[in-house]
């Protein structure tokens, strides 16, 4: 049986299990959908992909792991639900669970990334480009991926955690 994938919350063990870098997968999992982002290999840039309609997690495997495979994914960075307080809810369990299953499906480190304040951020982004409400709203999730993903690799990159 081989070794276990990383799955942290902290930046510095994700920074140290990637020491070359390379392409992330950003995911913010929701009830009904999971948005995707992904980032350069040099950890500069998060970009919005698309939504994919949340299954059960063997179809989200698929779907996720054409696109591991497609990009070149190295590790993947998911959204992680803390309460306002920081403490964490049925949701953030139900992250921790899903971080779980992808390490294991994938073989690739999981950094849980805090995502307080990732939709209202990535709402405000979307607004001040004048994005009109149906559009947003089929866009929201990718783009609160990218929020996160956006965090996480400036923590990575820039050495903070």
């Amino acid at each position: 049986m081989g070794e276990q994938p990383l799955i942290t919350d902290n930046a510095i063990d994700m920074r140290a299990a990637l020491p070359q870098g390379g392409a992330l997968l950003g995911l913010d999992l929701g009830t009904r959908t999971v948005g995707i982002a992904f980032c350069d290999a040099g950890w500069r840039f998060a970009t919005p992909a698309k939504t994919l309609a949340r299954g059960k997690f063997s179809r989200d495997r698929e779907a996720l792991g054409a696109l591991v495979r497609e990009r070149g994914v190295v590790g993947i960075v998911l959204g992680l639900p803390r309460n306002m307080d920081g403490s964490e809810g049925p949701r953030a369990q139900s992250a921790r669970a899903y971080a779980r299953n992808l390490g294991e499906a994938f073989a690739l480190p999981v950094l849980l990334w805090d995502e307080r304040w990732s939709t209202l951020s990535a709402e405000a982004a979307m607004i001040s480009q004048d994005m009109s409400r149906a559009r947003r709203a089929e866009r929201i999730d990718s783009h609160a991926a990218a929020v996160i993903l956006q965090g996480a690799i400036d923590a990575l990159a820039g050495g903070r955690i």
